[in-house]
């Protein structure tokens, strides 16, 4: 069996804010793929906005370097559960894994996640324990944590024979021990060289490539990204599209791309093991099989986890519709949905009985929110409900998704989180006192009560507290309400702006959400309620100006801060007769039913 030396495929997995990204730029930065005086940003593979303002990776993407006379192309995945999917296809195309580990926190929830798909995909992987120069730093309990995880995964023998390298990413130095670092990357290409399978070179066969990543290009249309599995392919070939439905399309390569750095290259042909993206079909879709046209033979398309939380996307209908938006109508929102299905393989969204409503259901809270703010930042307006946790039948019982969660909280907050997770039917499964007065949590909780939990969480530690939360299967459901909304809110009364006098009348009653001057209008949601009940104030009052003059006149009035809500909290705050109005500008909590009559007599029927 030939083997392409030239070549490793590498995916790099772990934890949310590990240090994958920092580490892939030191990679390309030390391996010489750029000039010395080029500019490379920082975490430079993370290139949409939304990413470098979170810190977070949320779509996968591969970049290549050259080390020696090797090529590594290396793909940079996502941390967080919700953006599994994104994972999943990625590891269809490599080899082997590279496993970062944050030298003080171990492994963590997300640690397992990847390392399970990727020990499912029977990969090679190497463990490379990141942030070792932290003070906090214990790489032996981190190896211990990490070889307990391989074992309970189920890895093979080989797999257990794992390599370690240790490095800080961000400082640039690696090394095979912990200490006596050196300021170069050698020691993780070393290891990728020595244990990373070089890919079989069978390209005299008939060709299989299948599209893992989706692009798009004005000039170009969409480029299906993937890896060559067998044979070979050049620009001008014509070649057979085979498509999910099991219908054949013939088409002509007309451009075909290779990678270095951050750059996409034109090449002229590519064989087995080669990372590549091809243009010159309309309907090339993730999963799909490009084949020889004498050789059409499909590759299984990968499977991909189910979505386990659904939300109504809907046209906005407020009074202030239509005010701060681009697109606006049911066509523009159902059409951007349903480009996103192009690209986005973990979402679906489906009709419902309502021409101006869809059911869009993904991988969780944090998938759905980045959907939803890229559409508001592309001029969108919509209106969303409180989100639903997905359930399936399982064996003729009803079953729901069930997180598993880790909280690192201060000894002094363990009572108060146990409490509230315990109320939420969480059942615990660890308990590890670490020293330095921290606790970690673990704990198994129904998804539905972690719907608005992190809030609560932030609030219960007074913000020294670290959640982490992955999907951890279906159990059957538990009976009665789990989680949900304490307290009732505030709902103001008549259209108008929001006056200082109306606010400082309000603040016994409650918690502020808008700022004086605010616009709001009948049944908008203004603040949180002291009490369980829902209460309809007069927010727009201004105070009625006499020639009394006052004995405190040179008292300045003064308010307290309002509640800003980011989307992420506006969602997780809704109630079922609640939702939420986002537009370009503004994110709006509202009464399904805006008058305050109609509302009542809801709610008495409702109780009738």
């Amino acid at each position: 069996m030939q083997l392409r030396e030239d070549i490793r495929n590498i995916a790099i997995i772990a934890h949310v804010d590990h240090g994958k990204t920092t580490l892939v730029d030191q990679l390309l930065k030390y391996s010489g793929t750029f000039r010395d005086n080029e500019h490379v940003d920082e975490r430079a593979m993370d290139s949409n906005d939304l990413e470098k303002e979170r810190g977070i990776t949320i779509l996968a993407k591969n970049t290549a370097i050259n080390y020696n006379d090797t090529r590594i192309n290396i793909l940079d995945t996502p941390g967080h559960a919700d953006f599994g999917g994104e994972v999943e296809r990625v590891l269809k195309m490599v080899d082997g894994v590279l496993l970062v580990v944050d030298a003080y926190e171990g492994a963590m929830p997300q640690t397992r996640f990847v390392l399970k798909k990727a020990l499912e995909q029977k990969l090679t992987p190497v463990v490379v324990v990141n942030k070792i120069d932290k003070p906090s730093a214990r790489p032996e309990h981190v190896i211990d944590e990490v070889l307990d995880l391989f074992i309970e995964l189920g890895a093979d023998d080989d797999q257990l024979e794992f390599p370690v390298v240790y490095a800080s990413a961000l400082n640039g130095t690696s090394g095979e021990e912990p200490e006596g670092q050196v300021e170069s990357m050698d020691a993780i290409f070393k290891t990728i060289m020595d244990n990373i399978p070089a890919p079989i070179d069978n390209s005299d066969e008939g060709l299989q490539f299948q599209v893992t990543i989706l692009d798009y290009n004005d000039f170009l249309g969409r480029i299906g990204v993937g890896r060559i599995f067998r044979g070979a392919v050049k620009v001008g070939d014509q070649v057979a599209l085979m498509k999910k439905d099991g219908s054949v399309k013939n088409f002509r390569i007309t451009k075909l791309f290779g990678f270095i750095g951050l750059k996409r290259i034109e090449i002229t042909e590519a064989k087995a093991g080669d990372i590549v993206a091809v243009a010159g079909l309309e309907d090339i879709n993730v999963g799909e099989t490009v084949c020889s046209v004498n050789a059409q033979e499909a590759l299984p398309v990968p499977r991909i986890d189910e979505p386990t939380l659904q939300m109504t996307f809907l046209v906005n209908n407020s009074p202030f519709a239509g005010k701060e938006g681009k697109y606006i109508t049911s066509r523009k929102i159902e059409e951007r949905l349903l480009n996103q299905l192009e690209t986005d393989v973990s979402l679906r969204v489906d009709p419902t009985d309502s021409p101006d409503a869809w059911t869009v259901s993904g991988r969780g809270e944090l998938h759905l929110s980045i959907l939803i703010e890229n559409m508001r930042r592309e001029g969108y307006e919509l209106q969303l409900s409180k989100p639903q946790v997905i359930l399936k039948e399982i064996d003729g019982k009803m079953c729901e998704p069930v997180e598993r969660v880790q909280a690192d909280v201060p000894e002094d907050y363990t009572g108060a989180v146990m409490e509230s997770l315990g109320s939420r039917k969480g059942e615990m499964v660890d308990m590890i006192n670490q020293g330095n007065g921290q606790v970690r949590l673990e704990f198994r909780v129904p998804s539905r009560g972690l719907i608005g939990y992190s809030t609560e969480f932030m609030s219960q530690t007074r913000g020294f507290g670290i959640l982490n939360h992955t999907f951890d299967g279906y159990e059957p459901v538990i009976a009665g309400q789990v989680g949900g909304r304490a307290k009732g809110v505030l709902v103001a009364l008549e259209q108008g702006k929001a006056s200082t006098y109306g606010i400082m009348k309000l603040e016994d009653r409650g918690i502020i959400f808008v700022a004086p001057g605010t616009d709001v209008y009948a049944g908008m949601i203004v603040g949180e309620h002291s009490r369980d009940n829902d209460l309809t104030v007069n927010i727009t009052v201004e105070k009625h100006l006499t020639n009394v003059r006052s004995a405190n006149k040179d008292q300045t009035s003064t308010i307290r801060k309002t509640r800003d809500l980011s989307l992420e909290e506006a969602i997780e705050y809704l109630n079922d007769d609640e939702y939420c109005e986002v537009t370009p500008e503004s994110i709006r909590l509202r009464k399904k039913i805006l008058n305050k009559n109609e509302r009542e007599k809801a709610t008495k029927k409702k109780k009738a």
